[in-house]
């Protein structure tokens, strides 16, 4: 688990090692009345030790720009995560390993698969995610940034052979419904990169077609269900117009008609209604039961 480094402000270990500094010159240059034979080992010493201490300082300090993490190892031990952004001094001769905490997202790569129904299909999908646990990200995984993107694939393999590509009853969810299926795979992309520190913000299909060998057949079926479909919207339609046509006709005492010419005014109005072509009206200049 991510925890809270040491750290002291960069700045205030620059003016630290500056006065080490000025403290050394003022040192040398103290020695310069003596003999030399005197002066020359303090000196070495006083070049070696400020050089030491001045490759701890350098050794320890880091530069974070906003929404970036630092995870610290000293000698191989994990010792903890800075987060804050600016310069700072934290545990000499560490090794500081850059994580990015800023929201990412990437589009997988068009996959084939079949669906529910075993139709093949190709999808697509994005996913927009960030790293919240640096320590799991760098530690539990071994790159989390490809352990994201296979997840995400096997994520979106698992849920295109769930369902199927167009449901063709009522109440079946389907892998158009967009909200739906965006919803289920980002429940489950979350539960199976959970291991590496990330959190999955938001995922979308982007991509979702019949495969080619089968696409233009599906065409087909689609077409033939959205003429079906129409026709029962129509049909449905007509149906009304003509109950209130002889609700009217009758409410008002405008003509009586018997059950036979009823029959055949329903058979004209529907042939009128339904049909898909313009119709020619004949004119009956007889009486109404030539």
């Amino acid at each position: 688990m991510e925890k809270r480094a040491f750290r002291v402000s960069g700045f205030l270990m620059v003016l630290v090692m500056a006065l080490v500094i000025a403290g050394a010159i003022w040192y040398v240059m103290s020695l310069e009345n003596r003999p030399e034979s005197e002066v020359a080992a303090p000196i070495a010493w006083t070049i070696i030790g400020t050089s030491l201490l001045f490759a701890l300082f350098v050794s320890g300090l880091t530069v974070l720009s906003p929404n970036e993490a630092r995870v610290i190892q000293f000698f191989g031990r994990y010792v903890g995560t800075v987060r804050v952004p600016g310069l700072h001094w934290t545990v000499p001769l560490s090794t500081k390993r850059r994580v990015t905490l800023r929201v990412r997202n990437f589009e997988s790569a068009r996959l084939k698969v079949s669906d529910a129904d075993g139709n093949p299909v190709e999808i697509a999908a994005v996913v927009v995610w960030k790293v919240t646990d640096s320590a799991k990200a760098v530690f539990a995984v071994d790159d989390y940034v490809n352990y994201v993107a296979i997840q995400a694939e096997a994520a979106v393999r698992h849920l295109a052979t769930t369902y199927p590509y167009d449901a063709h009853e009522d109440g079946r969810t389907s892998l158009r419904d967009g909200a739906a299926v965006s919803e289920e795979l980002t429940t489950e992309l979350k539960e199976r990169v959970e291991l590496a520190g990330v959190e999955v913000v938001e995922t979308r299909i982007t991509h979702l077609a019949y495969a080619a060998e089968i696409a233009q057949v599906m065409l087909q079926r689609q077409q033939a269900n959205a003429v079906v479909a129409a026709r029962s919207r129509i049909v449905e339609g007509a149906v009304g117009m003509v109950q209130m046509a002889l609700e009217r006709l009758r409410e008002q005492d405008v003509v009586e008609l018997d059950e036979e010419r009823k029959a055949q005014m329903v058979s004209n109005l529907l042939v009128v209604l339904c049909g898909d072509r313009n119709v020619q009206p004949v004119v009956n200049t007889g009486t109404l039961y030539a």
